[in-house]
């Protein structure tokens, strides 16, 4: 059996780009999709792994869904974690229990969702993995729940935001990289979106990932989950609440005042970021100060872009293992 002081050289090997050390498996695939009454959603997951393991919840973002997890998951599992890949509101077979509850997507409904999938599942604490929409959701719960929260593994870093400073202009050139933001604050917008899914989000995956040669039949696996009745009503709102242009639910106003003041995350944290990620992205020198707990960032090399656990699956397991042992 390997020492602790291997299990993590191991990990750092990889995560600098020696993948021999570890055994990589793309072409894994998720057991069947689970269903479980949670908060306010029938909430669809994938499990692996040993019931008794270490658990791990990773979180997908838009537009991508659980399977950006497959090989992750099937890596973590061989090695005895407990693994949770649930579908957010709004993607796969998560559904909303009530037809009278708003179609919200505002940033912390998203990590209120995600403690009451751990509550129905009575887990306590575990290792909480993202990126894009999931890296958001995982800050926020290390921020406002961090008992629930063992560490932290974060693709470009810190993203909790606020209405108030998305108000601020950004320079014409980052501007130009969030054309799908103000695209969607129009009806224009949304009408083309929920005519044109499957190809808008097709072209957010190119050009998120310049480098990622994905073929049809992966993008096409991910993209059933967007037949979701709720998915475009998601997101629609997602990016327009970050504008202002419309309003959350009183419920998470407390929740929402206190991420506005940029919580600072406590929790063991391994930060990522792909060298060719073609989505927006804050430099990680920006974010470094915000996690004041045993804190590791790594840019991962080769071409790696905004889906980072399925283009670099062995990285972001790495980081996975990285985070826990941070937390020992």
């Amino acid at each position: 059996m390997k020492t602790i002081t291997q299990i993590i050289a191991a990990a750092l090997l990889i995560i600098t780009g020696n993948t021999a050390a570890f055994a990589v498996d793309n072409a894994a695939t998720l057991g069947p999709v689970k269903q479980i009454k949670a908060g306010v959603l029938n909430v669809g997951y994938a499990e692996a792994g040993p019931a008794n393991g270490q658990a791990v919840i990773l979180l997908h973002g838009w537009p991508y869904d659980i399977h950006s997890y497959s090989a992750v998951a099937a890596q973590l599992a061989a090695k005895g974690y407990h693994v949770i890949v649930p579908y957010l509101r709004g993607y796969g077979s998560t559904r909303f229990l009530s037809a009278q509850t708003k179609r919200n997507g505002q940033q912390s409904v998203f990590a209120a969702d995600i403690i009451a999938l751990m509550d129905a599942l009575k887990i306590q604490q575990a290792i909480i993995g993202g990126f894009d929409w999931g890296a958001r959701t995982a800050d926020i719960i290390a921020a406002l729940w961090p008992e629930r929260t063992k560490a932290l593994v974060s693709v470009s870093g810190y993203l909790i935001g606020s209405q108030q400073a998305n108000q601020a202009p950004l320079t014409p050139k980052a501007e130009q990289a969030w054309w799908y933001q103000f695209y969607f604050a129009t009806e224009r917008g949304q009408a083309g979106y929920k005519a044109n899914t499957c190809a808008f989000n097709k072209l957010i995956w190119q050009t998120a990932s310049p480098d990622w040669h994905f073929s049809d039949s992966t993008f096409a696996e991910s993209a059933a989950s967007f037949d979701n009745p709720d998915h475009v009503a998601i997101v629609i709102h997602n990016y327009r609440w970050r504008l202002g242009l419309t309003t959350g639910e009183k419920q998470y106003d407390a929740l929402e005042k206190r991420l506005a003041q940029g919580p600072v995350i406590n929790v063991p944290t391994v930060t990522l970021e792909g060298d060719a990620n073609g989505a927006p992205h804050p430099d990680p020198a920006a974010y470094a100060a915000k996690f004041k707990g045993k804190y590791v960032h790594h840019t991962i090399t080769g071409g790696v872009g905004h889906n980072l656990p399925a283009e670099a699956p062995e990285a972001f397991t790495a980081a996975i293992i990285e985070a826990g042992h941070l937390a020992e």
